[in-house]
Order: structure tokens, then C-alpha cells, then sequence
């Protein structure tokens, strides 16, 4: 059976104004994109750079720490209530958790060793502080064959 066809080559002019309001949704939406309130805090994260960083392999308990506030359990909490939850939450694991510290740039170290006195005080035996992970990895060196 033989079909007619009737599809020919496009050779006249294109229009372009279907292809600029295309672009300029496009544009929109973007824009609108990068106003979107982002719920949250925001912490800046220190770079660790070319530093080998440990893992942990036991439980884990995170806190975020800014100039003026301590964020455990995503909430806001004062250094009392954060001391009375620590020691509870690591109460409820078997062995030893390891506290993250996502600790803002601006967090001073006198803020940071307190948090570790807490703690200590509370049963957490590790405290590891978070970084930035490298954007990359360099590539492998290349051997040169003989």
C-alpha cells in the first residue's frame, strides 16, 4: 500500500517572535528562580583545600553554630537546652556518637572550644568540624612509560 506524501522542504523565512518569547520566558523564569526565599540558615563553611579529611564510621550527631545562635535537631536552642539534648541523644546510642560542627566563618574559636566543653560534658568523645569539599578532584598523575 502506498501512502501519498506531502511533506516538502521549509524554505521560506522563519520567524523569530516565537523564538524570542521563548527566550524571554526562559529569562523570566530564571530571574524569578534567584528570588525565591530559601528556608533556612545560611552557614559559609570553612575550605579544608587539599587536606585528606577523615570519616566516620559510628553515629553521628550534627550541630550548626553561628556568631549569636546553636541550631541542633534544626532548631534554635540555647547552650542549657542544647547541653541537655546532647547528653540525651547520645544516651540513646550504644557507643560514643561523633559530633559535627558546622560552624559559620564568623564563629569564634572561643565559641567553638566551648561548644566542645559541652560536649565532652554531654559524652560525645570525637568532635569533627565540617568543611567545604573541593569542587574537584586533581587529576591522577600520569606515569611516564618507558
Amino acid at each position: 500500500m502506498k501512502f501519498p506524501r506531502n511533506a516538502r522542504i521549509f524554505r521560506g523565512q522563519l520567524d523569530a517572535a516565537p523564538f524570542a518569547s521563548v527566550f524571554f520566558l526562559l529569562v523570566i523564569f530564571v530571574l524569578l528562580g534567584a528570588l525565591l526565599y530559601a528556608p533556612g540558615i545560611k552557614v559559609q563553611l570553612p575550605s579544608a583545600g587539599d587536606l585528606p579529611l577523615p570519616g566516620i564510621a559510628g553515629p553521628t550527631l550534627s550541630v550548626a553554630v553561628t556568631t549569636n545562635a546553636i541550631y541542633f535537631e534544626n532548631q534554635l536552642i540555647s547552650e542549657n537546652d542544647f547541653s541537655n539534648r546532647l547528653h540525651a541523644a547520645a544516651g540513646k546510642t550504644t557507643e560514643p556518637p561523633t559530633l559535627i560542627v558546622e560552624a559559620d566563618k564568623g564563629v569564634t574559636e572561643e565559641k567553638l572550644i566551648h561548644l566542645t566543653v559541652l560536649a565532652h560534658g554531654a559524652g560525645v568523645r570525637d568532635l569533627l568540624l565540617a568543611t567545604l569539599p573541593r569542587v574537584f578532584d586533581a587529576p591522577p598523575a600520569v606515569q611516564a612509560q618507558p
